[in-house]
């Protein structure tokens, strides 16, 4: 039987994510996106190279690796082909990468509308990347949405579009844009469907396929992180899918039977993109300093993120929801040179001590901090490769979040390269 892991973000994204999953890719057969799409950023440094992914899986540096992109993604294919030709500018040029037919298509009037709807809420932004996801997904719902199947049949694909262009474009005009024109966006994805279409294919058949094959590693990849999730995080500042390993099987088209172990990637203080509350947010020079320590500016938008320190409130929560079996906490490096490091491990919400996450963001807003200090630590430690050789102070502080989160540590990352890491649980290694 296959061996399969998770990784999930379990804060507001921006975790780290592409490095864990980068690392435990180089073992894994297969690296499998089961949602979200370009909105995400995930950076993957090794050999001293950084690179940037969006939509494309971290496996893609590894030959031997077959990428999936699932169902449950809304794929953007003129994203998808200029991602393609920066990693072969660069000399990725042997890869395995396959898109489901399912997965729903990001079309050229989806940023158009992302951006206008958004430019209109005024103070209540929603800080979305204005790639067109939320659109996507919300054509996808309302069943009037495009899917990447739909490139390999011209005849269908055109009457899909003539259709759906009769709609948008009286949206477009509403808006004060330019509309579309059939033969132009018709001749642009036929051209991309040429690049594509060989790697377009019932994907879900492929994973069922290697999860019944014995002895294969499965990885499966999210984007995102767990208080973004439309469901579950601080709605309506969320986005639109849920990154919840809960959604692998829908997502990837599997049997929830298959999922085993999934690791919780969460930075060692919180950080956070765009609009809506943040309970820890910090508005002094230590939160300047961890957010140019940790070079906190967004991989997609190239925006500051908001810093502010650990939130055990949200680290319970989502690990609950979620089933991370194992925290990897990341830039703990970041953290070198404070005297102090706290912790919040409780809300106080009008006046009465809470231990979970209200479900508005009016009470969320209203939520304050409840901390616990921790000493902090002076030492370099971005070389150190085995948990015993870190600082004391590091150690109490990474035995402290198991604490007051319920979930053992299984691995540190104290720098960017995928060597720069610290496996704690060596379980973690059978991977």
């Amino acid at each position: 039987m296959s061996e399969t892991l998770v990784v999930v973000g379990s804060q507001w994204g921006d975790e780290g994510k592409g490095k864990i999953t980068d690392y435990f890719a180089t073992r894994a057969d297969m690296v499998v996106r089961y949602q979200g799409g370009n909105n995400a950023g995930h950076t993957v440094v090794f050999d001293g190279n950084k690179y940037s992914l969006q939509s494309i899986p971290s496996g893609i540096f590894n030959p031997k690796t077959v990428n999936i992109m699932g169902n449950g993604m809304v794929v953007n294919p003129v994203s998808v082909v200029a991602e393609l030709e920066k990693l072969h500018d660069r000399g990725i040029t042997d890869y395995q990468l396959y898109i489901s037919t399912r997965a729903a298509m990001v079309m050229p009037w989806h940023p158009m509308l992302d951006g206008a709807y958004e430019s209109q809420k005024g103070d209540a932004l929603i800080g979305t990347t204005k790639k067109g996801i939320g659109p996507a997904y919300s054509d996808k719902y309302s069943r009037t949405g495009m899917r990447m199947g739909d490139l390999l049949e011209p005849e269908y694909f055109r009457e899909r579009l003539e259709a759906a262009l009769e709609v948008k474009n009286m949206e477009l005009k509403m808006l004060g844009l330019e509309p579309l024109e059939v033969e132009s966006v018709y001749n642009e994805y036929m051209a991309l469907a040429e690049k594509l279409g060989p790697m377009i294919t019932d994907t879900s058949r492929m994973v069922n396929d290697a999860l019944r094959t014995a002895d294969k590693r499965i990885l499966f990849e999210g984007a995102q992180g767990m208080m973004l999730c439309i469901d579950h995080g601080t709605y309506p500042f969320v986005t639109s899918s849920s990154p919840s390993a809960a959604s692998v099987p829908v997502g990837a088209g599997i049997s929830p039977k298959w999922i085993n172990e999934v690791v919780g990637v969460a930075k060692a203080y919180c950080t956070r993109v765009g609009s809506g509350p943040f309970p820890t947010e910090l508005f002094d020079e230590i939160g300047d300093g961890i957010r140019e320590r940790g070079h906190e500016y967004g991989t997609v938008t190239g925006r500051p993120r908001r810093i502010g320190w650990f939130d055990a409130v949200v680290g319970r929560y989502t690990a609950e929801l979620a089933g991370i079996s194992h925290w990897a906490v990341m830039l703990l490096d970041v953290l070198s040179g404070l005297d102090t490091i706290k912790i919040c491990v409780a809300y106080e919400l009008d006046g009465k001590e809470i231990q979970s996450p209200p479900s508005t963001i009016a009470s969320l807003a209203r939520c304050k901090p409840v901390y616990i200090e921790m000493p902090g630590w002076k030492e370099d430690i971005t070389n150190i490769k085995n948990f015993e050789d870190l600082p004391e102070n590091a150690k109490a502080y990474i035995h402290k979040l198991e604490e007051v989160t319920g979930t053992p540590v299984g691995m540190i990352s104290v720098g960017p390269d995928r060597e720069q890491t610290i496996i704690v649980d060596p379980e973690l290694n059978k991977f």
